[in-house]
This record gives structure tokens, sequence and C-alpha cells, in this order.
């Protein structure tokens, strides 16, 4: 059947809200690599947005899943329990930064974690509200819109959306937001909207990543935390999309000398794979009662298989050093590019957690046109790119830290000729 006809059925079946952003179906792939339905070869630096770090299939992963569907697929963590469940807890309460004890529960999705996270903070401290920041993205849920700090397109139409919740601006020196700003912006909510002693949490991405692939500054996670202990507020880190080696850190979390009372992950963490946690401090973790945490598919076995695997592939192929070394690389290429593309205004980012910005040239006025022109040059060639920022004017880059080196050169140079076109 050919590429035009599934299209029409796509169109006839599947709702539009369901946004596609290739006119081609995938048939296979292969660590970096993607063939569509007609053979078409295409270099992934999409990773499913983000959550193939260990690339499409790694053997290690494709095993483990295979093991562990031979025995059983589900029973229900709740109603039987599996010990992969606890030995998984284990690993990550021990990986996750910060001495205190720490318990770990698993969810399906990165909304899912996300809104588990915010019941376990009001459940710890008796209080309901939660301030996030303008850019961030937390999720599709009604709780995880109401947390994202961008309108269109998750917002639009859905509302209204839960109450107590309130956004502060994430600090963006390239648009004029300072550290200063962001804290001023935080004490401002304090006397206008919540009295902080109503807050249960702050939740901040350590990157942002539907926002644009901002870092956030040392000094301001710095002054969050210490902001949270003059109030007795909980923080929340999102590591959804920033977790698992791709900032040349297991979590962007470690980049930073403040450790975060929750952890939220999913993406990266198994592989492809549907799995998510929240990981946090063993007395905040157990706040809830029992029954108040879970889901039927919750922890699913097959998923904590492939998370096991990819938690041995990032330490015995060192992907957080190869994250850096090959995020390293793009930004020199990127930035070597800058006289001939005047649209870059900024190359950034932490580990192989890239992105680069563009503004019209000789201004500062974002340029989304010129995004998407390198995106789609770069899909007609065979490079898949994902646009990102609140101004849909950057492009970012989730290639999967297990790339060959020959392949990454390739797919470097069809950037090049995109970003030239």
């Amino acid at each position: 059947m050919s590429q035009q006809q599934l299209m029409q059925r796509k169109s006839d079946a599947t709702p539009r809200g369901v946004g596609v952003m290739c006119s081609f179906f995938a048939d296979r792939a292969k660590n970096a690599e993607v063939w569509d339905t007609e053979g078409r070869r295409y270099i992934d630096f999409a990773g499913g947005i983000g959550v193939l770090n260990t690339g499409h299939l790694h053997p290690k992963v494709e095993a483990a899943v295979a093991e562990q569907l031979s025995r059983f697929s589900h029973t229900c963590y709740q109603v039987v329990p599996y010990e992969s469940y606890i030995s998984l807890a284990e690993k990550l309460n021990a990986l996750a930064p910060g001495k205190h004890a720490k318990k770990t529960a698993f969810f399906t999705t990165g909304a899912e974690a996300v809104e588990n996270a915010v019941k376990i903070a009001r459940a710890a401290t008796g209080r309901p509200g939660v301030i996030a920041f303008g850019g961030a993205f937390h999720g599709r849920t009604l709780m995880g819109m109401a947390l994202t700090g961008k309108v269109a397109p998750y917002k639009l139409g859905f509302g209204p959306f839960p109450s107590d919740v309130y956004h502060a601006p994430y600090p963006n020196t390239l648009h004029g937001v300072s550290v200063q700003d962001s804290l001023v912006g935080l004490e401002k909510l304090f006397k206008f909207d919540i009295d902080p002693a109503r807050v249960a949490a702050i939740i901040y991405e350590p990157v942002q990543g539907e926002g644009g692939f901002y870092a956030a500054p040392a000094e301001w996670v710095k002054a969050l935390r210490e902001l949270c202990d003059r109030h007795g507020i909980l923080l929340i880190a999102d590591e959804v999309q920033s977790g698992f080696a791709r900032t040349g850190k297991l979590l962007a979390s470690e980049h930073f000398d403040a450790v975060p009372d929750l952890i939220t992950m999913a993406k990266s963490l198994a592989g492809g794979f549907p799995l998510s946690a929240v990981t946090g401090r063993a007395e905040v973790m157990d706040a809830p009662a029992p029954g108040g945490l879970g889901g039927t598919y919750a922890g699913n076995p097959l998923a904590l298989a492939a998370a096991h695997a990819v938690l041995d592939v990032i330490d015995s192929e060192k992907l957080a050093e190869r994250a850096q070394r090959l995020g390293d690389a793009l930004k020199e290429k990127l930035n070597g590019l800058k006289s001939a593309v005047p649209q870059i205004a900024e190359v950034r980012g932490l580990g192989a957690m890239i992105a680069v910005e563009f503004n019209q040239p000789g201004s500062h006025q974002p340029d989304p046109d010129f995004a998407k022109k390198v995106q789609q040059h770069a899909l007609a060639n065979g490079l898949i790119l994902l646009t990102c920022g609140i101004y849909a004017n950057v492009v970012r880059f989730l290639f999967p830290l297990t790339i060959e080196d020959e392949i990454f050169a390739e797919a470097l140079g069809k950037l090049e000729a995109a970003l030239k076109a």
C-alpha cells in the first residue's frame, strides 16, 4: 500500500488533534536509522522525542524484553507483585542524587509521573498549591496541561484547568529574563496570588524540553532550593526528557548543587517501552495511604525488563561520556556555521541535549519559518529533526547516544546542507 493511501486512511480513521510530523510510515528501525514502508532510509535525530537514548532495539533491551515475555507479560503489580519492580526501584534510589533514604514508584507515562509527584507532594505537605514556570511542558493530562507553560497547541480549548497552579518566569537571558527576574516573579506570586505556606511544591525542568532546551542556571536552582527550604515547599525536578545520560550525567540534576525532593522520570528510562517513575525522599514518598498510588499498567514487567537493560547499557557503554563527546562535536559544527547562517542566534545545551535557536538576521525577532524550513529540508534529505520553543524557532537534537560515528558524521553533513539551503 502506498504512503498516500496510508495517509488517506489515517485522515479517515484518526482525529486531526493527533498531529503527525512525517508524511511517511515506519516499517523498521535499528539504532539511529529508520526505514519507511517504501524502503527509504532516515537518520533519526528525534529519538521518539527523547525516548531512545539507547537507540532503536538495542540488542540488550530486545533480549531482556523477549526473556520477560517468555515468562509473563502482566499481573498488575498491585495484585501480584514481582521482584523486577523492587530491584529497579533499588537501583534508581541508589543512582538518584542525595544521600538521604529514597523510595521509587513506577507508572506508565511522563505525565502520570508528574501527576503522581503532585499527589505525593500534596499528601506530604497538606498543601494544595503548585508552582511551575513559563515555557514548561509537563504533559497532556489535565494537571499536566495546567502545569505546562505554553498555551498553543497544548491548552487550546481544553480548560478549565485545576486550581492552585501558578506560573513564574523561567530564566532565559536570550529573551531578557534574568535569574533575578525569575526570583522576583516568584516573590510576586507570594505577594499577589498565593501564600507560600499554601504551596506544596515547585516543579522545574533542569533543562526545559518543549520550551526550547534552556538549561537552568546553577545559581537559580540553588536559589529555588533555598526558597523551598525556607517555606517548607518540596522541590520537584522533571527529568522526563533530560534524564538517562542525555546531558552528560545520568540525571541532569547532577549538574547542580541542589538536591530535589522528588524526581520524575520516563522517556529513555525504558528504551522505547512505556515506563515512568517518581523517586524521592522516603518519608515524602510514604505520605499517600496504601492504594493512593498505582495504576493497572504501572510498572509493566516488559518495560521494567527494558529499563534494567537500559541502565546496564548506559553504564557498560559509557553513554554519559559519549553524550558529552557527541554534544561537543555538534556544538562545534553549529558554531562553525554562524558566519554562513546569520539566522543562528544561539547554540546551547548540556551534554547531547543540544539546541540551535534562529532569529531573523541582525535582530532579536524569532524566526520560526527558518526553523521549519531547516526541518523540512533535512527531512527531504533523510534526516529527522524536531523543532520546539515558545516561539517554535528552535531545532533540538535527540539522536540516540549509541549512534555509530560514521552515521553521526553523515547526519551532520545533512544538517549543514539544510542550514545552508
